[in-house]
């Protein structure tokens, strides 16, 4: 990784693309009255990850996601400062991009997906909500270390494609039930941004016991099993 101040950079611009690109396709859906649906907002999500960590992992590692630093930092690839900087850079970014959206759609088409800030659909609790969040960003936080952190994985190859795709099949089914956000810096800008914080703490719960979960599977399974 690069020097702090320019991984800080770089992660401050992936995670406002994602943010910016993520929620803005919710409010363009909402625009358009649902021509860009389910499968668009999940594309939109997927692809400006796997674009962003292509052009920028190398710099950073391609984080752009509090869930994601915590579990690096949990499994001792990253140390406590620099994972500091990580999630403030990464905030900062998501805070960044909710008001950017607000500034460029109307208040009648954002106010009513409150920027795209992901909440809990009808019919499933804050609980539920909880431990979907934590499975889908485990299923992240894994694809991150098979492909990025292990120094045997495809990082030259498919580290974008395969964290991207994540996104993709993790929205496609947890999109209509919390938002599938899987990143608090996701949640939190929009959020900022527009004054919504129905249920947020899942939003913060749910990635980071998922984030962690993987980090410690990953470390103390696979790579420590690696060493021996």
């Amino acid at each position: 990784m690069k020097d702090p101040w320019a991984s800080s950079v770089a992660e401050f611009i992936g995670t406002f693309a994602l943010c910016f690109i993520g929620a803005g396709a919710i409010c363009t859906n909402q625009w358009t009255n649902g021509a860009v649906g389910l499968l668009g907002i999940a594309m939109a999500h997927g692809t400006v990850l796997a674009v962003m960590i292509s052009a920028l992992g190398h710099i950073s590692g391609g984080h752009f996601n509090p869930a994601v630093t915590i579990g690096v930092l949990t499994a001792k690839k990253i140390d406590g400062n620099r994972a500091v900087t990580y999630i403030i850079a990464q905030l900062a970014g998501a805070i960044a991009a909710g008001y950017l959206l607000k500034t460029i759609f109307p208040m009648s088409v954002w106010d009513p997906v409150h920027l795209g800030t992901p909440a809990i659909g009808v019919a499933i609790t804050a609980a539920q909500a909880t431990l979907l969040e934590a499975v889908l960003t485990f299923f992240l936080v894994l694809a991150v270390f098979g492909t990025g952190v292990d120094p045997k994985g495809s990082w030259n190859t498919i580290a974008g494609f395969g964290i991207g795709t994540v996104l993709i099949f993790d929205i496609l089914v947890g999109g209509p039930l919390t938002g599938a956000s899987m990143n608090p810096a996701r949640s939190f800008g929009p959020a900022l941004a527009a004054g919504f914080w129905e249920h947020h703490l899942v939003y913060w719960i749910g990635p980071l016991s998922g984030g962690i979960l993987a980090g410690a599977l990953y470390s103390g399974l696979f790579l420590d099993a690696k060493k021996r």
